[in-house]
């Protein structure tokens, strides 16, 4: 079996967060390795996790997602990067 897709979330509103989480879940090849709450924090969290995927909201506090993303790209060229 292969391994399956590591995702990092990232959503100023905990109920998207734990909505996306829970759907995401409900997949056999999906996995939900760490939850972030703003930009700083998904940049924090995904350099500590390096996960295959982020999906992240557009609009955070401290550094929004546009921003994050930014900085993400040059840490973690081989993420990809989804953004609400």
């Amino acid at each position: 079996m292969n391994r399956p897709i590591r995702i990092l979330l990232a959503d100023d509103h905990t109920i998207v967060r734990q909505g996306m989480a829970r759907l995401l879940e409900e997949q056999p090849d999906l996995k939900v390795v760490g939850e972030a709450v703003n930009g700083q924090a998904v940049v924090d969290k995904a350099l500590e996790l390096a996960p295959d995927i982020i999906i992240m909201d557009i609009a955070m506090p401290l550094l929004n997602g546009i921003e994050a993303a930014k900085r993400l790209r040059k840490s973690l060229p081989n993420c990809k990067i989804l953004i609400l």
